[in-house]
């Protein structure tokens, strides 16, 4: 008897399926390396154009959809202290379509890994807070904009890359005039000073 399915689950193990099998195995070490501390985050934009780049057609909404299913099912294991075996067994129930070569996958990187991953996850749990992982920014002049007074105006382009608490890397960016991005940059100083007293 099968367990309870998510709505969505069996689409996003039919992308799986489509993945070659050490396209998958090195999309799962990519998710499993934030669990471990060896990473920041999983940039699902850069897991899409790998996708793209072997071939295998996937909009990045689905590349993320298949880091959050294995990240879920990889902190659940985790938590719960689930063997390889218990995982694999788990992955099966929640959807029919589980391709043989991608459950072994699973089990051969969580018997290696796990034991890794369930001791870093205790104190990661207590932490549960996004990561700014990168800042980029550039200076340009405005031709247009809702903001600026008037042409020709100087403005400041932000772009941040953060990891959420389940390790996935999103993309915020915006624009900013100069004094908002020169007070912007005030506050994060005073953020910094504050931090390192803690």
């Amino acid at each position: 008897m099968r367990g309870v399915v998510a709505p969505g689950v069996d689409k996003i193990v039919e992308n799986i399926g489509r993945l070659p099998p050490d396209l998958f195995a090195e999309t799962c070490q990519q998710i499993l390396n934030p669990l471990q501390g060896r990473a920041q985050g999983v940039d699902g934009a850069e897991i899409s154009d790998r996708f793209q780049k072997a071939g295998v057609i996937l909009d990045l909404e689905d590349a993320e959809d298949i880091i959050k299913l294995l990240s879920f099912n990889f902190r659940l294991a985790a938590k719960n202290n689930l063997t390889a075996e218990q995982l694999v067994t788990k992955l099966d129930q929640s959807s029919s379509g589980w391709p043989k070569c991608a459950l072994q996958t699973v089990h051969k990187m969580w018997s290696e890994q796990g034991a890794v991953i369930r001791t870093h996850q205790g104190p990661q749990v207590m932490m549960s807070v996004g990561q700014l992982v990168d800042v980029k920014w550039k200076l340009g002049m405005a031709v247009s904009s809702d903001n600026c007074r008037s042409l020709n105006s100087p403005y400041v382009s932000l772009l941040l890359k953060v990891a959420d608490t389940s390790g996935q890397i999103t993309h915020k960016s915006f624009e900013m005039t100069v004094p908002q991005f020169q007070n912007f940059f005030r506050q994060f100083k005073e953020i910094a000073t504050v931090l390192e007293t803690v």
